[in-house]
């Protein structure tokens, strides 16, 4: 059978002119684990249209594609083109969960929710000449969860290729987050065993890894297990977590020690009454300084995630929440517009009240206004969003920041890592155009290693494989 699997570009990535980095980050790792599902007999290709141009004359048996809210007419187009030639197309992801019946006129085959239970049945029916229409995942385990098929990915293209994924979902219930409608008729948040997840992480090569998990630490248990079992292999590590897993005594500590240098966090607002309103209970009573004072005591470099629009932000909240942020020392921000997506609490909610302006879903992509802010226009939203950037990403602004850390080496850290992200954009473009990213992994290595302190795990003793002896 001949296979090929698509990731379509999200809109804002298809510029010929320009490829932030940002879309160079990751490959589609969640296509390469349905991949393992298939036969060793069967011809496989996955195409990033992120990286590559994607080939549209080939005749593939099946196409499985991938879909987000702003890929979705993108996806739409390549699963007509190939169902045209006679392919059978599946479409599955988040915006599919969301709209079956929208997606469903583009498709053979729909899948909602995760994969790990409906594809394997997908197949054998394909295979048998009976595909079904609509496969709805009810079982979530990922305990026969096959490895990767980190093979058919073109690791040259991306400055992270060593992407892990090592649970699905997340513990907490956000009115803003797609999660509950993806993961809605059975559980919503699950891990693979320790063993599974070691394994994994010792099938890849290098130092560098980066937990694309919504909430690493969301199963405390697991997660100082995996800490426990990672000590010692040397690596050097990005993931996403919450205050409240900062504030949880030990666990970062066991992170740290096993090599976290960088963390994702969702601060999302500074003020509790929009907390309140999204549901977003873990962060209400957070003390966000002492979180950070945590993460920068132990080395570790803060991603920060914040949301405008919120019912209660007003004019003021672009300015109050970048000063506030360069003042902390967090060294990158992720700025985004608070959106209501299809099938969420919030998307129900807007919608109810009239307060949803439009559905092109090009434009549901975290920078534009695709709702009735309460005490902001529009157009403030938009402009106050592009301002925060512009504030935040000053050569100035990382000056204080760097400026709040206590020694040479962790400004000089901060500089390099903030300034490199968004001040040298230009020779990103170059670097991805020529296709050396892989040459500046080192750098960023080299960059995060020089957190943790009081640990080294670059300089850790090898060890045998922890799998050995269980």
């Amino acid at each position: 059978m001949k296979v090929k699997m698509i990731l379509p570009a999200l809109t804002e990535a298809l510029s010929p002119f320009w490829r932030p980095i940002k879309y160079s980050l990751f490959p589609p790792l969640g296509l390469a684990t349905l991949a393992a599902y298939l036969d060793d007999g069967d011809e496989i290709e996955i195409q990033d249209e992120h990286v590559e141009r994607l080939n549209l004359d080939d005749t593939p048996d099946l196409v499985v594609i991938q879909v987000y809210i702003t890929s979705a007419y993108r996806a739409y187009e390549l699963a007509d083109h190939y169902r045209q030639q006679g392919a059978h197309v599946a479409l599955g992801g988040l915006h599919v969960t969301s709209l079956p019946d929208e997606a469903a006129l583009h498709a053979d085959t729909i899948f909602l929710g995760p994969g790990e239970d409906t594809w394997p049945q997908f197949l054998a029916d394909f295979r048998a000449e009976r595909p079904g229409r609509v496969y709805r995942s009810t079982v979530r385990t990922l305990a026969d969860l096959p490895p990767v098929r980190r093979d058919l990915i073109k690791r040259q293209r991306y400055l992270v290729p060593n992407s892990i994924v090592v649970s699905r979902g997340c513990p907490h219930t956000c009115d803003f987050c797609y999660k509950e409608a993806f993961f809605k008729g059975g559980k919503s948040f699950y891990t693979q065993t320790v063993d599974q997840a070691l394994a994994e992480i010792e099938r890849l090569p290098g130092r560098h890894l980066y937990f694309l998990d919504d909430h690493l630490f969301g199963q405390p248990k697991f997660a100082r297990t995996l800490f426990e079992g990672m000590r010692g292999m040397g690596r050097v590590w990005q993931a996403a977590g919450t205050v409240q897993s900062v504030l949880r005594p030990g666990l970062l500590e066991k992170a740290v020690a096993c090599g976290l240098r960088s963390l994702f966090v969702g601060f999302e607002t500074l003020n509790p009454a929009n907390l309140k309103a999204q549901h977003k209970y873990q962060n209400l009573n957070r003390d966000y300084t002492l979180a950070i004072r945590r993460l920068h005591d132990l080395g570790v470099m803060i991603n920060g995630s914040f949301v405008f629009g919120m019912d209660d932000d007003d004019e003021s909240v672009f300015d109050r929440t970048v000063a506030w942020a360069i003042e902390q020392g967090i060294e990158t921000a992720t700025f985004h517009i608070l959106t209501p997506y299809p099938d969420t609490a919030l998307f129900k909610r807007m919608a109810a009240a009239g307060r949803i302006s439009h559905t092109d879903w090009n434009r549901y992509d975290t920078r534009h206004v695709v709702f009735e802010p309460r005490k902001l226009s529009p157009e403030t939203l938009e402009r106050g969003y592009w301002q925060a950037y512009r504030d935040f990403y000053r050569w100035s602004s990382i000056w204080r920041g760097a400026a709040t850390k206590d020694t040479a080496a962790g400004q000089l850290r901060h500089l390099a890592y903030a300034g490199g992200w968004k001040k040298f954009e230009p020779m990103w473009d170059w670097v991805i155009r020529l296709r050396r990213l892989p040459f500046m992994l080192p750098l960023l290595e080299t960059v995060l290693s020089g957190g943790g302190r009081g640990h080294n795990p670059i300089a850790a003793p090898a060890r045998p494989s922890p799998l050995q002896g269980r």
